[in-house]
């Protein structure tokens, strides 16, 4: 799942490129979690405690804090979000291009360049490495996502179990789920699997290179099994 945010201070705008961003979802199959944005500041808190999101619409021209200083404050400790600039003034895109900001656009944004850049970010983020960000026993904690083999469900805590180490967490397993994005599936009422991590399948369990198991329900085996041959003929990376 792509996390794509939209920040704007007008929420007519908002409205409209969250019904852009509805519509490429649609057409291209892709699975979307769209967070609204009405100042930078409601960004940075929002973003201070949750690194997820994997794009961000961002205009420029907005009261307090504008567009560009938001995108200097990120990429101070995230080189991975794609930012696209959303603005009025074409003044102001040589400004963008000192935050890497993947593109910009002109308002009023049109449909079908919005599609053009989306796409270019959602190819550019399969390439980078993702990691997310859980706070445990009052820390927190920057995992490589590629490095998680499988979590576990408690109640509403949840187990990251990864290669080397295993995170318990206070966040529930549907919230860990919003954060892992492609290549990951749920196998069981309790257990989310790292696809790139398995090694076999059966009716009943999943095995992983680690020579760990875990189950597998009979109402998702169909799925699973779907996504794990799916995975290896190269249509999820």
């Amino acid at each position: 799942m792509l996390n794509i945010a939209v920040c704007d201070d007008e929420a007519v705008e908002i409205e409209y490129l969250v019904s852009l961003v509805q519509q490429w979802a649609k057409v291209n199959e892709k699975s979307v979690n769209i967070l609204r944005f009405g100042s930078a500041e409601e960004f940075l808190f929002k973003y201070e405690d949750d690194k997820s999101i994997d794009i961000l619409l961002l205009d420029i021209q907005m009261k307090e804090m504008d567009g560009i200083r938001l995108a200097q404050k990120i990429r101070e400790t995230d080189e991975n979000i794609q930012i696209v600039f959303i603005t009025g003034f074409p003044d102001y895109i040589s400004r963008g291009y000192d935050v890497s900001a993947l593109h910009y656009l002109i308002k009023p944004v049109e449909k079908e360049k919005l599609s053009e850049v989306l796409t270019r970010a959602s190819v550019s983020l399969k390439k980078q490495e993702k990691f997310i960000l859980l706070s445990v026993d009052n820390e927190s904690v920057r995992i490589n996502v590629k490095d998680i083999v499988f979590v576990e469900a408690f109640g509403h805590s949840s187990c990251v179990v990864c290669e080397k180490n295993q995170y318990n967490v206070k966040l529930s397993i549907s919230d860990i789920a919003k954060m892992l994005g492609d290549g990951f599936v749920q196998c069981h009422r309790s257990y989310i699997a790292n696809i790139g991590h398995i090694s076999k399948i059966t009716k009943t369990d999943i095995f992983f290179d680690s020579s760990k198991s875990i189950p597998v329900s009979r109402r998702m085996y169909s799925d699973v099994n779907s996504a794990f041959i799916s995975f290896y003929r190269g249509n999820i990376r």
